[in-house]
């Protein structure tokens, strides 16, 4: 399974926009805490163009994991505590259903083996496996920095 760049995109925008306003103990340099962070501060941080984070931003907006604050101090944020948004949550905000084969989601696939398909009944438990796995991980996990082994 890979992820398609989209995807992606949406994992590393919301990994840095947890990184800015995740937590309460983040401060800027004015020493004030960081609740927002703006498209254009997530393009800088994460080298995406600033059109993509606009559309990355928009899903994820769509999906209830970011929302947009207006005005004066205004910006994204997380539309949850960090902890409770998963890998899975991101992941489906962009590509829809976490699922390895269309097989198993009725009327929205043209197999030919359907009918005579040993395999087809199992989709479902291999596709709840792996959406449990990515359910698994945290975006606070996906946003602490990585150390040097």
């Amino acid at each position: 399974m890979r992820l398609s760049s989209m995807a992606d995109y949406a994992v590393v925008t919301m990994s840095a926009a947890a990184r800015h306003c995740g937590t309460a103990s983040l401060v800027d340099a004015a020493g004030k805490k960081r609740a927002r962070v703006s498209a254009g501060e997530l393009a800088e941080e994460t080298g995406l163009p600033l059109p993509t984070v606009h559309k990355v931003v928009a899903l994820l907006g769509k999906a209830g994991l970011l929302r947009s604050v207006r005005g004066a101090g205004g910006g994204l944020q997380l539309a949850r505590p960090a902890a409770a948004i998963t890998l899975a949550d991101i992941v489906e905000a962009v590509e829809g259903p976490i699922a390895l084969t269309a097989c198993t989601e009725h009327g929205k696939h043209d197999c030919a083996l359907e009918g005579a398909c040993g395999v087809q009944p199992h989709w479902g438990v291999v596709n709840q496996a792996m959406r449990g796995a990515l359910a698994g991980i945290p975006l606070t996990e996906l946003a602490r920095p990585k150390v040097p082994a």
